[in-house]
């Protein structure tokens, strides 16, 4: 049993899902990794479909965790930058694995994916009159 910040994890993988595991966490890890220190607007701009709420949140969760670093600057307008912390970067061998793993995924797709046959499709698959009626009922 693993313990962190008041959590109980059954194991390091658990705990390490739950850190990094919001729709856009591990997006904005990548772009803190990649670009380095960004504002806020510069964020926004990287996400285009996530609304302004839901991206303050991501991003106090993992502040809260100690992934990023918040910088607040005393001027007007106010001036908020984040940056990765040396525990957020560590995370960076892992996110290069799963970008390079969905870069290969999207050029090969799922074997698994490709249209089943459909029960018609399976009765008719000896007759060659039943191939227009095959390719018109892949699902």
């Amino acid at each position: 049993m693993i313990t962190y910040l008041g959590k109980e994890y059954a194991c390091p993988m658990e705990m390490t899902l739950d850190l990094i595991g919001g729709k856009w966490k591990a997006l904005i890890l990548w772009h803190l990794a990649i670009d380095g220190t960004l504002r806020f607007g510069m964020l926004r701009k990287q996400f285009p479909k996530v609304t302004q709420k839901m991206l303050t949140q991501q991003l106090r969760e993992l502040e809260r965790d100690g992934l990023v670093h918040r910088q607040v600057y005393q001027e007007v307008p106010p001036k908020v930058e984040y940056s990765l912390t040396d525990i957020g970067a560590s995370l960076l061998p892992m996110l290069q694995a799963l970008n390079e793993w969905g870069q290969g995924f999207a050029k090969e797709g799922c074997p698994s994916r490709k249209p089943a046959l459909t029960a018609v499709e399976r009765s008719t698959a000896g007759s060659t009159a039943g191939s227009t009626v095959r390719e018109s009922v892949r699902v």
